[in-house]
Parts: structure tokens; sequence; C-alpha cells
């Protein structure tokens, strides 16, 4: 061992070099929900927070290895700062991102490239900075043990256990239990602890001024953060649940129910029976017809806030099941909208898997309301599962399911109907009677069954009366051989590349 090698126990740098790893990937995980609110949850949102996560390590790592070849009291002091920067980028996250989501998503208008530039604007660095120390300690542990392979495997499997114990934890405890913000308050008064042994053990008497001055704005940062007005009212394992008035000098009379970024449903508390949207009153308007309005057993694919099983539990329709994955949305339209869990039976698991633990359900209606934007749960939308859902439907039974796409491409649409015919004889495309808008992504209401509707157009309530019609069967073949789609199964569903993405704000 040589003077410029202090005696650092091992264990001390796979500790360090463990904690390091968790705490990066809990951030994370912590950006996905962080980034959900301005972008919405889906695959293009977690290929950027990935992409940008790898290439902050990539960089600290390469930085890393250069520091590491100083001696190690010097690689340990600096790596100890490159950690300070860690603890001042994540603790100033959330204050950075409410600064640049706005103008960022205002200037880039390019929805990947829009996710991708805000994800490396708010968490490029804290990747950048936790990836330093995992060759310098690597390098340290070397130098003071003086067995190189019994030192690398134990650093290795300290980042790969300390990776996995971080995604862990976010994803099971942190996010649900303690909401994105305090959870990066967490994080960073880690990094304040690494920093600090980081100097100690570069055999330097105490911290020193600056450094705890930069780690104390750290944590002032961090707790920045915490003072802001949350965006959540509930973070869930799933979403960022939020509750707006849509009538603010009658609060409580009309409630948007918010998840991450986009809209699921409108309740009214005074009229149970309207709906206010155009894809309930079509999934409420639709069923009815076919119905003939007689009593029936639906199973409902997402609740949501729960608008249509309400109107049909004020109408008595019949009996409703509803599959919401999401405990916390059922709390949140009990409390908010007005929903009556009694009137209904609440499962909470994946709609698919329900039904495949109950084969013995049959239902008269299969109502698949899941589908919301960018965000299209693709087990939902294949033939194997349109194949389940026949299984579950009485004979003269109906699978009724919303869809949004972009009017001027219908990609999905196309597919979707496609998919469909592969399992029902008879399919058929609703949407409001009026010209679409330029740009404009269009509700739609797909009814498949073994017999047509016997009518071709309505007129519903949403929240005016609005005529609403099915498609001619010759604009859907038109659009089918134009878009040649591809039939939807369990091992090819490209439905987030057929859905795309238009603007990210209006």
């Amino acid at each position: 061992m040589t003077p410029s090698s202090p005696a650092v126990p091992i264990w001390l740098l796979v500790a360090l070099q463990g904690i390091v790893s968790a705490a990066s990937l809990v951030v994370e995980i912590v950006a996905g929900r962080m980034i959900a609110p301005y972008v919405g949850m889906s695959l293009y949102t977690w290929t950027a927070i990935i992409a940008v996560v790898l290439a902050g390590f990539s960089a600290g790592h390469w930085w890393g290895g250069r520091i590491a070849e100083r001696d190690s009291p010097a690689a340990l002091r600096r790596t100890g700062w490159a950690i300070v920067g860690a603890a001042l980028t994540t603790g100033g996250a959330v204050l950075l991102l409410r600064q640049v989501a706005g103008p960022v998503l205002e200037a880039v208008s390019q929805p990947m490239a829009a996710i991708t530039v805000l994800a490396a604007a708010v968490f490029f660095l804290p990747s950048f900075f936790a990836g330093v120390p995992a060759p310098v300690l690597s390098i340290v542990a070397i130098r003071a043990g003086g067995r190189s392979g019994h030192a690398l495997g134990a650093m290795f499997a300290a980042g790969a256990l300390g990776a996995i114990a971080g995604t862990l934890l976010a994803g099971f405890l942190f996010i649900s239990w303690l909401g994105t913000t305090l959870t990066l308050a967490v994080v960073t008064a880690c990094y304040a602890v690494v920093a600090a042994i980081l100097f100690q053990l570069a055999a330097r008497p105490g911290i020193g001024a600056p450094a705890m001055a930069a780690l104390v704005a750290a944590l002032g940062l961090a707790g920045g953060g915490l003072a802001l007005p949350r965006i959540c009212d509930t973070e869930s394992q799933y979403f960022c649940i939020r509750t707006v008035e849509l009538v603010p000098e009658a609060p409580g009379s009309v409630r948007l129910m918010v998840l991450d970024h986009l809209a699921h449903g409108i309740s009214g508390r005074d009229d149970p029976t309207l709906a206010y949207t155009e894809h309930s009153a079509m999934l409420d308007g639709i069923t009815r017809m076919r119905m003939q309005d007689r009593a029936f057993r639906a199973y409902f694919i997402g609740g949501g806030s729960y608008s249509v099983p309400r109107i049909w539990a004020a109408r008595a329709s019949g009996t409703v099941t509803v599959a919401e994955i999401d405990p916390q949305v059922t709390r949140a339209a009990a409390r908010d909208f007005w929903f009556d869990p009694a009137t209904t039976e609440v499962l909470h698991e994946d709609a698919r898997r329900a039904l495949n633990r109950r084969p013995e359900a049959r239902f008269d209606v299969v109502v698949g309301d899941a589908f919301h934007d960018i965000a299209v749960p693709a087990h939902l939308v294949t033939r194997e599962f349109f194949e389940l859902v026949r299984d579950r439907l009485v004979e003269d039974g109906i699978y009724v399911m919303t869809v949004i796409d972009h009017a001027d491409r219908l990609r999905a649409l196309a597919a979707i109907v496609a998919t469909l015919r592969e399992v029902f004889p008879a399919v058929e495309v609703w949407t409001e009677m009026r010209p679409p808008l330029p740009g404009e992504r269009r509700v739609f209401a797909l009814v498949a069954g073994q017999t047509q509707s016997p009518v071709d157009g309505l007129t519903l309530r949403a929240s005016e009366p609005r005529s609403f019609g099915a498609l001619d069967d010759s604009f859907i073949e038109g659009l089918l051989a134009e878009q040649a789609p591809p039939v939807l199964t369990d091992d090819y569903a490209p439905i987030d590349r057929l859905v795309g993405l238009g603007k990210l704000i209006d």
C-alpha cells in the first residue's frame, strides 16, 4: 500500500456504491412520475427518460474514469464534489421542472423531441454526477485491497444490487407513500451523507466550508420543492390524480378527473344521468339503444371518474362490474365525483386478468374505456383479448370501446377495426356527426357483436344535445384499403406508433 492510498475498508466503498446506485435509480423512476403531468406516461416518455439517464451515467462513468487516474485522496475528494453536484441537481429538480416545462413544450413542436429535451433538461445532470463514483470507488478499492478481481466483483455487484433496490423502493414504496417531491428530498439527503463520507475518506479534516455550504444549498432546494403547491391531489402507484373544478363560481357542481395529463371523465353533482363528454354519451347511448332499454349485465374496463357506471346506477340499468386497476382512482371517484361504490362491483385488478380469472362470467355488454389519447394499454387492443371478450359475452352481447385518434391519420382506428373484424362479424364505428377540425384528435366508439345496430344515428346529450352516427361501410372499407393496417396481436401490437403524438399542449 502506497502513502497515497489510505486504508479504506472495501466494505465501506461497496456500501457507498450501493447507496449511490440505489439513489440514482430512485431518481430515474421518479422522473417518469414527475414529467407525466406535463407529457403523459407512454412508451415515448419512458424511452426518453431511460435514454437520458443512461447517457448521463455513461458520461459520468467516463469522467469518473479520468478522476480515478489521480491518487486516491484527490480522486475521493473530486468524487465528493461530484456527489455534491448530484445533491444540488436532484434537490433542485422539482423547481427546475416547474420553470422549464412550459417554455420547452412551447418551443419544441415535435412531441418526441419535446419529451426528450424536457427529460434531459431536468435529469441528465443528476445522472451524470451519480455516474462518477463507480470507476473511482472501484480503483480505490483495488488500491486498498490489492485483490483486483475481488474488489471489482464486489463493486459491480453493489452497483447492480443498489439499482435493484432503488427501483423496487421507488416503485413499490417511495412514490405512493412519500410522493415524488419528498422522495427526491430523501435522495438529496442520502447524497449529502455520501459526499460527507467521501470528503472524510479523502484524508482531509472535516468536510470543508464550501462543500458544507453546497450541501446545505442542496437541502434548501429540496425544501423549496416541498414548499411548492402540489400538482397531484394523490400520487398512486399508477397515476398523478387531480380533481379540477370546472365551474369556479359554483365549486362542487361539475368536476373533471385528470390522470397524469389526460382528462378521464367529467361528472356533475345534481344530475347523475347527464353525460358531459362525447365518449360518455356514446358509451351510454349506444349501449341503451342496443339493449332496447332492458336490464343488462355490464363489464366496464377502466373506472376513471366512474361517470357511465354512475349513470347506469341512477337509471337502474342492471348490474355493473368495473375493473379499475388503481384503487386510488376509485377512492377519488367516491370522494370527489359522487360515485357510490355500493352500486357497483369494483375489481381492483387488470381488466384482462380479471376476465381470465372468471371463466364462468357472462355479460350483455363489455365496455372498453381504457383508451385515452397516447395512453393505450396494448394488451387490451389485441385479437387475443377481443377473443376473450367474445367468449365472455352472451349470444347477442356487444363490445363497445372508445378510441381517440388523429382525424387526419386514423391509423390506430383502422388497426383496431381490422383486428375486431377478425373476431366479430359486425363492427361499427360511431362518432359525432360534424366535420373534423384541423389536427383534431377525434373520439370514436367502436361497436362489435354478432349483428348490426338497428339504427345508424342517435341524438345524445353531451352535455348539450349532439348528433352521433355510424360511419358508412364504404368509408370504413376505403380507410382499411388505404391504410392496410396490421392485425394487432399479443406478439405484435404497435399501438403507440399507430397512435403517434400530436401537440403535447394546446
